[in-house]
């Protein structure tokens, strides 16, 4: 017996490891040596791998495809319709699926509706990606981006709420520093 749930029109693959907990719901795709961490959403009509790996309490909106090359972290949001790319110059008529550029998406970011993701890039943690950004370049830990191209506009806590100037959270009270490598921000301890 599964300690997680698949509804029956979901098409799970012979290879694939899925966490206690999760759910994954209709006209789902997951392929072979594809691995789901535990308390994951998956929601309708979406497609994961082959080979992908989604850490613990991800939740994965409507009509996304992970594709081979996608790393997704512990408690990534990836919002509906957002799209993940993995060949960076695709023809139809050329294979080139073994020039896949590998993405990775840290823990605890959000990945806005209808946002598409550049493969090669890292999305650092707990960074915010605003719905309908195109991201072609690695966005830093903390940082809220929005635009085609994406660019950064402010900073954001944890708690997913825009920090102010001097980098604390209205809404939690966490304090950030820069890291000094435009990598992004550090938590202050309180």
């Amino acid at each position: 017996m599964n300690d997680w749930f698949a509804h029956e029109s979901a098409c799970i693959d012979a290879g694939v490891s899925i966490g206690n907990g999760t759910k994954i719901w209709h006209f789902c795709h997951v392929l072979s040596g594809s691995r789901i961490g535990n308390n994951c959403t998956v929601g309708q009509n979406v497609v994961i791998g082959p080979d992908v790996s989604i850490g613990d309490g991800c939740k994965i909106q409507n009509n996304v495809s992970v594709y081979k090359g996608v790393t997704l972290e512990d408690d990534v949001f990836c919002g509906p319709s957002m799209v993940f790319t993995n060949v960076f110059n695709p023809r139809a008529h050329i294979r080139r699926m073994d020039e896949a550029r590998p993405t990775l998406v840290k823990r605890g970011a959000t990945l806005g509706a209808n946002c598409t993701i550049v493969c090669g890039v890292t999305v650092g943690s707990y960074a915010f990606v605003g719905a309908g950004a195109v991201v072609t370049r690695d966005v830093p830990a903390h940082a809220l981006v929005f635009g085609n191209p994406a660019r950064r506009h402010g900073w954001v806590c944890q708690c997913g709420e825009k920090l102010d100037k001097t980098l604390r959270c209205a809404a939690c009270g966490r304090h950030y520093q820069k890291d000094g490598t435009d990598n992004g921000l550090t938590e202050l301890p309180a």
